[in-house]
Parts: structure tokens; sequence; C-alpha cells
């Protein structure tokens, strides 16, 4: 059953995506540093390139020692917001990089992070990768991120219901644990999205997980044993995206530009991003507020 779930999250991976999807990433990819490129998120669930591209850049760079790497372990990833001019039209990507090697310890659960497989539970897309082994290895990672996130539903979820139950719990869960915008309802979209499609990996998941299960019809029954804890994931859920998005403040790269266009998208207000901007958008930003409130004002008062 383990070569089953294999299958069906590379099948996954390889389904072709859109051409530009490709276009942007060939772009942005560094063959000699980069291992993989893994494309997932809402637009892939709904097609819909006009909003952001969310994509992991998975490297070759080595876990770091020290304190440096102790920093790295725990407030990872390094986020960009990057925007591609493809024959006229700008498309814009969140681009997580971090190395392999740290991806396949938070997708196998040996963190007490939820991000990544939270995330690669659900499906994506490999959209490049530096060579065979470099592929193969962003896979395994992603099925023990399957693997990893159906065994913490089997905890969350009932004593016995349908595999929806099951997911539901986990999503909602995952959601209330981070510090997200989104509320956990959101998991009801995620889910509803591929209703078969997790219906069919949750058992071969257990099975590859070892979680004890028995079926009746469309309902699983789960025997409470072996299974991760919650507790403490759950404490640690919010301090570390805090964190991250503290740390995010003073690393994000383009970041002025990324707020300037979720600004525009939901106001419909542009506000011009200067060099200043550019390189302190900490400091620039509460003249940004001003002038977004200003304009706001102004719009009011022409109506």
């Amino acid at each position: 059953m383990s070569g089953a779930l294999t299958a069906l999250v590379e099948a996954e991976l390889v389904a072709p995506p859109p051409a530009e999807v490709m276009r942007l990433v060939a772009s942005l990819a560094v063959p000699e540093q980069d291992a993989a490129w893994l494309y997932y998120g809402s637009t892939l669930r709904t097609g819909d390139l006009s909003g952001i591209l969310d994509f992991y850049c998975l490297t070759h760079r080595p876990i770091r020692r020290g304190l440096r790497g102790l920093v790295e372990a725990i407030l990872w990833p390094e986020v960009s917001y990057q925007e591609v001019d493809l024959d006229g039209v700008i498309y814009r990507a969140k681009v997580a990089t971090l190395s392999l090697d740290r991806f396949r310890r938070a997708a196998e659960g040996r963190t007490l992070d939820t991000t990544i497989w939270a995330r690669f539970v659900q499906p994506a897309q490999r959209i490049w990768s530096a060579d065979p082994a470099s592929a193969a290895a962003a896979a395994q990672a992603c099925v023990a991120a399957v693997v990893t996130a159906a065994r913490f539903a089997a905890t969350l979820g009932p004593d016995r219901g349908t595999a929806s139950d099951y997911w539901t719990a986990l999503f909602r869960r995952t959601y209330a644990a981070e510090f997200r915008v989104e509320n956990a309802g959101r998991a009801d979209t995620v889910i509803a999205s591929a209703l078969d499609r997790y219906a069919a990996v949750l058992p071969l998941a257990w099975r590859q997980g070892g979680v004890v299960f028995e079926v009746s019809g469309l309902e699983f029954r789960v025997e409470r044993r072996q299974l991760p804890g919650w507790k403490l994931v759950s404490l640690a859920g919010k301090p570390l995206n805090i964190a991250r998005l503290a740390k995010a403040a003073f690393t994000f790269e383009g970041a002025a530009r990324y707020a300037a266009w979720k600004i525009q998208r939901h106001t419909g207000i542009e506000i011009p991003i200067t060099p200043f901007a550019e390189r302190y958008p900490l400091l620039a930003a509460p003249g940004a507020w001003w002038r977004l409130r200003r304009r706001q004002a102004e719009a009011r008062r022409e109506r």
C-alpha cells in the first residue's frame, strides 16, 4: 500500500501545470543551488493566476550548525515576493526558501511545526528539479508530509467517522494553531476542493504510518495507540508563527511591493513604492498607512 500512496503523490507532483507557472519558475530557479520547486496553495486549487502564486524553493544548502543554524532551525523559511513579466502580463509569486533536508525533517514530523505537513498533505506540483535524485527526494518528503498529517488526523479526529471527519478535524485544528489570516472554517474549503482525493489518501497514509484502524463502509474506526501527541505542537504553533512574522518584517524581500499590491487588490488604491520604502519597508509603513487613509477619505468625499 505504501507504493500506492507514493504513486498517488507522484502523479499529483508531475501533473502538467499552466505554461505560465512553468515559465515563471524557470525564470526564478537557480540551478547551481536549488534542488526543486514545489507549487501549492489556493491558486493551484482554483487555477486563478491573477492572485499570489505560492512556491517552496528547496535548496541543496546543508543544515547549518551553531547559532545561525539554531535560528534557521526555528525560524525558517526565508520568504520573498517576486513579480515576473511574461509577455506583458505581471505574475506574482511568494517564495518560501529552505533546504531540502530541513523540509524533509519537518515533513516527517520531526519538529513541533505544522507548517510543512499541513500544507503538503494537500495537492502540490513539482514544477522544476535540478536532477532525478532531487526530484525523488522532494517527492519522498511530500509523501512523508501526507503520512504525518494523516497520523495527526487520527489523533485529532473522532473514534469513528468518515475520511472527511478526520481531515476536517485536522485542518481546523492546524488553522487554529497557526497565526493565520484565514479562520479555521477555511478547512472546509480545502477539503471540499478534492473530497474523493482525501478519502483515497487517508487509508493509504494510515497503513504506511502504522495507524491501526478498521473500515466499515465509508466509516473508519481508529485505535488510539502510538499516535502523535498534539498538545505541545498546538502550544508551539502561534509563538512560532509570530516569531516568523517578526523575522519576516526584517528579511522579507519585496515586502513593500507585496503590501502595496495587497492594498491595491483589496481597496483599489495604488500606493507608490519609493526606493526608501523598498529598502526600509518597516520605516516606510506609517507613511504608507497615512497616504492610504487620506486617499480613502478623499474617495468618500467624492462620492
